[in-house]
């Protein structure tokens, strides 16, 4: 039988020399993903010869120092299935490309002196990234901007990264936008959502677009209803002192789970380009309807068992305060005002220590109203469903109708579909590589603009004022969410599918 695999060719072209400078050197998003991003890259041939790399952190680090700490974190890697990067082993050859390009400088990022260090360091190509707590990403753009590291100038590109969370609110949202581009053109700044970095992710709009038998069925005269689910079985662990002001919504929703609502529902864009992508998305967020508290459920995980182990309650986690009313869960339904999905809802759902871990999409047809098999499908003919599958286990199920074996026509409920494990040569990756490829190549595409970050906070704004005084309902950890979620769909005559279910 012959391969089925898909293999790759060699034809993508190298980023352009650059330096990539790193705000946070010494922290955790530097170790567990940019570096082995840069490590992928290199070892894909994708990075220039003239490429490197310039930390800067409030501690003091060596060259040598730098190296070494990172090397031994990258070779830890090895020894943990769980990581977010795994590799049987650190290939020397691409790692030591990336090491040697390795160099650091020690500067506070509140200081004006910091940044007059840096502009004596730096030529060329930069690629600023802010890996960095929230509250300082305007001071080092504002510190970029007035050291000049911003001009563009002699062909060169002056561009920066900003991570998640980009505002906690509308409010603070449109504040920010306003302080970085007092600094510089949109075009130079790149709001990042690793989830778009996600090869599952992107294929989306392939599997939309590419396939002329769904463009058709993939609206409201076809569509019961879609469900978005981002669940963890994790608790918040360690993040206490983050997740307590911040909480599910403001952590995955406007964000994470607005990406994939606009891959599976934005329009066909003109053409597959930066700004014609990105009207679209922008086009699908402005058209949903502000979330209202009834349409909207909040929980946090009490205690419970997860894996057969005795877990504690989110109050019990460390740096959480005994009266939390921090969300851990939450659920939405959304509505979309436009001529494709008009009466079409969107529930959406996130939350931490629940039954099953996965992320995914699932669109949900209408039943066939066609009399012809009346009474050969017991209870009824299963409404078809076809399921993106973003994590674990990246792929698509699909659920179709066929008849049983036998002599009389009874039908049956089955599921096909793919893993992409099983076409596609697997390669360990973090989902920042595209991104940070992206980015050096200066393709905005999977990046946010300004008024897509904004539209997304004005749908979700309500909500988050709602609930500042709002009790919060509990769920055991390792269950499905509180009952009260469940009720969101019932009311609709839906259900959630099971997280233990395919």
């Amino acid at each position: 039988m012959p391969d089925a695999r898909v293999h790759d060719t060699p034809d993508t072209p190298r980023a352009p020399p650059c330096t990539l400078v790193i705000f946070g050197a010494g922290g955790d998003l530097t170790k567990r993903l940019l570096m082995p991003a840069l490590y992928n890259l290199a070892g894909g041939g994708l990075l220039d010869q003239e490429f490197s790399v310039l930390g800067v952190d409030h501690n003091p680090l060596t060259d040598d120092g730098w190296r070494d700490d990172l090397t031994k974190t990258m070779e830890s890697f090895t020894k943990d299935p769980s990581a977010e990067f795994h590799a049987e082993r650190i290939d020397p050859r691409p790692w030591g490309f990336v090491r040697e390009r390795l160099h650091v400088m020690q500067g506070d990022f509140s200081e004006e002196a910091t940044f007059k260090d840096l502009a004596g360091r730096v030529t060329g190509n930069v690629v600023f990234y802010l890996a960095v707590a929230a509250r300082f990403f305007g001071p080092v753009v504002e510190g970029l901007g007035k050291a000049g590291l911003l001009k563009q100038a002699d062909h060169a590109f002056r561009r920066v990264v900003i991570e998640k969370p980009f505002g906690a609110d509308l409010a603070s949202a449109k504040a920010l936008n306003e302080t970085i581009l007092a600094q510089g053109d949109e075009s130079q700044f790149y709001r990042i959502d690793h989830f778009l970095g996600k090869e599952t992710v992107q294929s989306i709009l392939a599997i939309r677009f590419a396939n002329a038998m769904l463009e058709p069925i993939w609206r409201r005269e076809h569509v019961d209803h879609v469900e978005i689910t981002a669940a963890e079985t994790i608790g918040v662990e360690e993040r206490g002192r983050f997740y307590e002001p911040t909480g599910a919504l403001r952590d995955m929703v406007p964000n994470h789970l607005f990406q994939l609502l606009t891959m599976v529902a934005m329009e066909p864009p003109g053409a597959f380009d930066a700004e014609a992508v990105r009207d679209e998305k922008t086009k699908l967020v402005t058209a949903i309807r502000p979330v209202t508290p009834d349409n909207a459920v909040r929980g946090q995980y009490a205690a419970g068992h997860e894996d057969g182990k005795e877990v504690p309650a989110y109050r019990d986690e460390p740096d959480v305060s005994k009266e939390s009313r921090t969300e851990t869960y939450a659920a939405l339904k959304l509505e979309i005002e436009n001529p494709r999905w008009s009466g079409v809802p969107f529930y959406l759902r996130t939350g931490k220590r629940m039954a099953g871990r996965r992320t995914e999409i699932a669109v949900h047809f209408k039943a066939p109203s066609l009399p012809l098999f009346r009474g050969a499908a017991g209870d009824g003919i299963a409404p078809n469903v076809m399921r993106l599958r973003i994590d674990p286990e990246p792929g698509s199920a699909t659920r179709l109708n066929v008849k049983r074996p036998g002599p009389q026509m009874h039908l049956a409920a089955i599921e096909t579909g793919f893993r992409y494990a099983d076409f596609f040569d697997p390669a360990p990756t973090v989902g920042y590589e595209t991104l940070l490829y992206d980015c050096m190549r200066g393709d905005p595409t999977l990046f946010q603009r300004a008024d897509t970050i904004e539209a997304s906070w004005a749908a979700v704004d309500p909500l988050i004022q709602a609930w500042k005084d709002a009790p919060v309902c509990s769920y055991p950890a390792g269950s499905p969410g509180p009952k009260e979620a469940d009720d969101l769909l019932a009311r609709d005559g839906r259900a959630w599918l099971p997280l233990g279910e395919g």
